[in-house]
C-alpha cells in the first residue's frame, strides 16, 4: 500500500468518488472525461490494473470497469480522505435545531437520529446516555394498595427510575417511610457493590428493597439500558446493494438485535476515547452480519457523568466524508448536552 504513486492515489480516490455516486463500475475513459485528467485513458487503464493487482480495486465482470474493494475503501478512509467537516451553514442549521429542543433528552435523541440519517442518507442509531458508574442518591417508597409499593429511585446525575414491587405482606406508609429514610442515610453516594455489602445489616423489608435497588442500578449501568433511537432505514433499503433479501435482513439485525448491537459497541467504539470516530467496513472479518455494510460510530458524553453511542449504517459504497463529519459533529453536540445537564 505504501508503494502507491501520487497518480495511483488520485485514480483510486476518483474511482471511489464516482462509484459512490453512481453504483456503476468505473471505466478509464469515463474517469478521463469526467474529471479532465491530463493523461490518456490507456494510462489510466494501466494504473487501474495495477490497483487491481494490489487488491484495492476489483473487476466484477471481464468487460466491465472497476469497483473499489473493501481494502480500497479502507485505504481511502485512512490514508486519502483526510479530515472532513460539514459546511458552516449546515452546522448552524443543526445547532439551531438542537437549541430549540431545550434539554429534553428524548427530543435530543430523536433529533440526533433524524439529523444523522438526513445528512448521511443512511440508517442512524443513537443510544440513550447511561452512567458508567452508577451511584445512589435518593429513594422514595409510596404505598399504593395492598402489598403494592411504588419505588422511586434517584441516581447521582439526576436519572429517575420507577418500578412497582409486591411485598410479602402489607406494610403501612409509616413503615415504608422509615425504611426509605434509613436507606437514604446509609446508601447515600454508594455504588452497587457498596450497597450490596450493607444488605446483611438491615431487616428483611429493607433487604427486599435493596435487591430491587441493585437491579435498577445494574440496569442503569448497561450500555443499552434505555431506548435505542433509529431513523433512516428507508435510505438503506433503497440502495441497490440491499435489494437482496438476505443482505437487507442482515442490516436490520445489526440495528434491531440488542445482543448483536451491544457486542458490536463493546468491542469497538467503547474502547476508544470520547469523540473519536471509528469506521467499520464490511464487518472487518469479525461480524458476518456487516459483510455488506459499513458503519461509522462515535461515543458522546463525558466520562464520570454519562455516555452514549451514535452512528450511521449504510452500504460499503458509503459517502464516508459526509458520514464521518456528521457523526463527529452530532457527537460533539450531544456531549455538550450531557455536560450541561450534569452541571445544573
Amino acid at each position: 500500500m505504501d508503494r502507491l504513486t501520487e497518480r495511483q492515489k488520485l485514480i483510486l480516490a476518483l474511482v471511489i468518488r464516482d462509484y459512490i455516486e453512481t453504483a456503476q463500475p468505473v471505466g478509464s475513459r469515463r474517469l478521463v472525461q469526467r474529471f479532465g485528467l491530463d493523461v490518456s485513458s490507456a494510462t489510466v487503464r494501466n494504473e487501474m490494473m495495477a490497483l487491481t493487482e494490489m487488491g484495492l480495486l476489483r473487476q466484477p465482470h471481464t468487460s466491465a470497469g472497476r469497483v473499489p474493494s473493501e481494502d480500497g475503501y479502507r485505504y481511502f478512509v485512512r490514508q486519502l480522505m483526510g479530515q472532513t467537516d460539514l459546511p458552516g451553514p449546515t452546522k448552524r442549521t443543526i445547532v439551531h435545531q438542537f437549541y430549540q429542543a431545550g434539554l429534553d433528552v428524548d427530543r435530543w435523541m430523536r433529533l440526533a437520529a433524524s439529523v444523522l440519517a438526513h445528512q448521511s442518507q443512511a440508517a442512524s442509531l443513537v443510544t440513550a446516555p447511561y452512567q458508567e458508574h452508577v451511584h445512589f442518591k435518593h429513594l422514595e417508597l409510596i404505598g399504593t394498595r395492598g402489598r403494592q409499593v411504588l419505588m422511586v429511585l434517584v441516581l447521582a446525575g439526576g436519572e429517575v427510575r420507577q418500578q412497582m414491587l409486591a411485598l410479602a405482606e402489607p406494610v403501612s406508609q409509616e413503615q415504608l417511610s422509615i425504611a426509605a429514610q434509613k436507606l437514604n442515610e446509609i446508601c447515600q453516594g454508594l455504588d452497587a457493590d457498596g450497597i450490596l455489602a450493607l444488605s446483611a445489616q438491615v431487616d428483611s423489608l429493607e433487604q427486599d428493597i435493596i435487591r430491587l435497588i441493585l437491579e435498577d442500578m445494574h440496569q442503569a449501568s448497561k450500555i443499552l439500558a434505555g431506548e435505542v433511537y433509529r431513523d433512516g432505514l428507508t435510505h438503506v433499503l433503497a440502495e441497490p446493494e440491499f435489494a437482496e433479501m438476505e443482505v437487507a435482513r442482515n442490516a436490520l439485525r445489526v440495528l434491531e438485535e440488542r445482543p448483536l448491537l451491544e457486542d458490536l459497541l463493546t468491542r469497538t467504539v467503547l474502547t476508544n476515547e470520547m469523540g473519536s470516530v471509528q469506521v467499520l467496513i464490511g464487518g472487518e472479518g469479525t461480524w458476518e452480519e456487516l459483510r455488506d455494510c459499513s458503519i461509522v460510530l462515535a461515543r458522546y458524553g463525558a466520562p464520570g457523568m454519562a455516555t452514549g453511542t451514535l452512528g450511521v449504517l449504510g452500504p460499503i459504497r458509503m459517502a464516508y466524508g459526509r458520514s464521518i463529519s456528521t457523526v463527529r459533529f452530532v457527537a460533539g453536540l450531544l456531549s455538550d448536552m450531557v455536560i450541561e445537564m450534569h452541571s445544573e
